[in-house]
């Protein structure tokens, strides 16, 4: 798995809504992190868990002095989750990137699924919103800073090194 992660002072996620010809709103957050999350072929639970881990913790938020030293489970953020099968695109060859490394459907909402109820439910996260698996959405966001980190879950790639 692998996540774009965005420290934002606002994000929101829209999709069509064919009942009303408008536009809703499925999820929203005030300062938190935007977090874009891809699956791909051979991801597992432990890649799920290990990502919200990561992101409860991850010490992007800036403490008393100015340093980043707090986190997500520090300041009570949100974390706006949305799932992006785009982030695991082969642009190696040709102007069109090939989606081949992406997971099927059921394993990437499985664990999409997971990494959402592990962020909040089982790790505290004060709030934790959504995107609609699976749409066409409009994703908003103001970035704060910006800082914007990418995590993977795989132990031969989480030193950030691109994989083969």
């Amino acid at each position: 798995m692998r996540v774009i992660v965005q420290r934002v002072s606002r994000a929101r996620v829209t999709v069509e809504d064919p009942a009303t010809s408008g536009v809703r709103v499925t999820g929203e957050i005030g300062p938190g992190l935007l977090v874009l999350c891809g699956v791909r072929h051979g991801d597992t639970e432990e890649d799920a868990d290990y990502l919200a881990n990561r992101m409860a913790r991850l010490r992007v938020f800036s403490d008393a002095e100015g340093k980043m030293n707090l986190s997500l489970l520090d300041t009570g953020g949100a974390a706006l989750v949305v799932s992006q099968f785009t982030l695991h695109a082969d642009t190696r060859k040709g102007n069109r990137p090939s989606y081949g490394r992406a997971a099927e459907p059921e394993l990437a909402e499985r664990l999409y699924v997971r990494f959402v109820e592990r962020l909040g439910a089982e790790l505290g996260v004060s709030r934790v919103a959504t995107g609609e698996f699976g749409a066409m959405m409009s994703v908003e966001l103001v970035n704060d800073g910006p800082v914007t980190v990418t995590v993977n879950s795989k132990s031969e790639y989480r030193d950030g090194a691109d994989e083969a």
